[in-house]
């Protein structure tokens, strides 16, 4: 009785000292204190007008709820910065008589990310994501604001992932 309450107790100690560098954002210790995102230029050879200020707040609000780093407009342990690559509309799918039925939203955003106290976690890395619509409809108003927010939803979780989760 005396060794199950030993391992019991050695057991909770190990769970809760595992536990103390991550939280529920799945991130580990983050080596940082403040974090900067530089404007996001659209290069995209089809320009939407908006999305790169979209896309900057976005990614900004992501890291800031999901971490305890303070966004600073220069000089930040972490910085991303990068420019919108891509913006295409292309057919998926065909219907019998070879007109597109349906139509994919295709966005390409190229990230550099800089740790200043880590440089082995420095990246440049393409992240891309896309939002299948009926061919038959215009992707204007709130089909476009429902397209980007699935699309930025996914990219900007996935340069999370790759900056800070390292998933």
């Amino acid at each position: 009785m005396k060794y199950i309450r030993l391992l019991f107790l050695v057991l909770v100690a190990v769970s809760i000292s595992g536990c103390s560098v991550y939280n529920f954002t799945g991130t580990g210790k983050i080596d940082a204190n403040t974090f900067q995102v530089n404007y996001f230029q659209n290069n995209a050879p089809l320009i939407e007008p908006g999305i790169e200020r979209i896309f900057t707040q976005r990614l900004q609000n992501l890291i800031q709820n999901q971490t305890n780093l303070n966004l600073v407009p220069s000089d930040g342990d972490l910085l991303y910065e990068g420019e919108i690559v891509d913006f295409r509309n292309r057919p998926t799918t065909a219907t019998a008589d070879i007109r597109a039925a349906q139509t994919e939203l295709v966005i390409v955003i190229n990230v550099r990310f800089t740790n200043k106290n880590k440089e082995t976690d420095n990246f440049e890395k393409k992240f891309s994501f896309f939002f299948n619509y009926s061919a038959n409809e215009q992707l204007v108003g709130a089909r476009l604001t429902e397209a980007l927010d699935v699309i930025f939803e996914r990219i900007t979780q996935d340069i999370f992932n790759e900056s800070l989760a390292k998933w």
